[in-house]
């Protein structure tokens, strides 16, 4: 199907629709497990995002849609995380190659599935996602992942700054707490992506006719 977008009315100034592209792929950020350990300051008060990303990469396998990985990684001073590393101290469970950064198995890479590695927010801010995503003819990026208010929601806002429709699926998202997670929800579907429940993400995905996402 081709891209679509219709235009609010006048007196509705946010919340237009994007139809999502033919060339999808699915872009799952940071599910490591720093985000669902105990030991970790920055665990999540559960797994159920875990379970439904796990779901939605499932789907895309079996029809064939590219999936790409997020993980973060700090040099052992953290200097290549800047500021944004002083800020978050729980951020020091990332430096290296430790047990925190290991993504988790129910989405871990198959395959030859890529992998970039960031040390800010967004998934395109200084990796070379924007460029391998656009020479493979992807104009739809399907997101998964944590957390809602930091990585998920920097990372639809630079998707659709680089011109790929963002469709965040709420069920496969997930934050430390429901507040952020619901309003940061609600503004992304308000200003940057359409935000989706799994259902409608694993027909979407199911929909790709063999060969679209290339």
């Amino acid at each position: 199907m081709p891209d679509e977008t219709t235009s609010p009315r006048p007196d509705e100034p946010f919340g237009g629709s994007l139809r999502p592209g033919p060339s999808p792929a699915v872009l799952a950020v940071d599910m490591m497990r720093a985000y669902f350990d105990p030991a970790s300051a920055l665990c999540l008060p559960d797994d159920d995002c875990l379970q439904s990303a796990a779901r939605v990469l499932a789907t895309a396998r079996q029809h064939g849609v590219p999936v790409v990985h997020t993980r973060v990684r700090y040099s052992a001073d953290g200097a290549d995380g800047g500021v944004f590393f002083r800020k978050v101290p729980a951020l020091q469970a990332l430096v290296g190659d430790g047990p925190m950064g290991e993504l988790m198995a129910p989405v871990a890479p198959v395959d030859d599935e890529l992998v970039v590695v960031k040390q800010y927010a967004s998934a395109f801010f200084g990796t070379s996602l924007a460029s391998t995503l656009h020479a493979r003819g992807i104009d739809t990026v399907v997101v998964v992942g944590v957390s809602t208010s930091g990585c998920i929601r920097a990372t639809a806002v630079d998707a659709i700054q680089h011109g790929f429709v963002p469709l965040v699926v709420a069920d496969a998202v997930g934050d430390r707490a429901p507040g952020p997670h619901e309003a940061n929800l609600s503004d992304l579907a308000a200003k940057y992506a359409e935000v989706v429940d799994e259902a409608t993400a694993l027909d979407y995905l199911g929909s790709v006719a063999p060969g679209g996402a290339r």
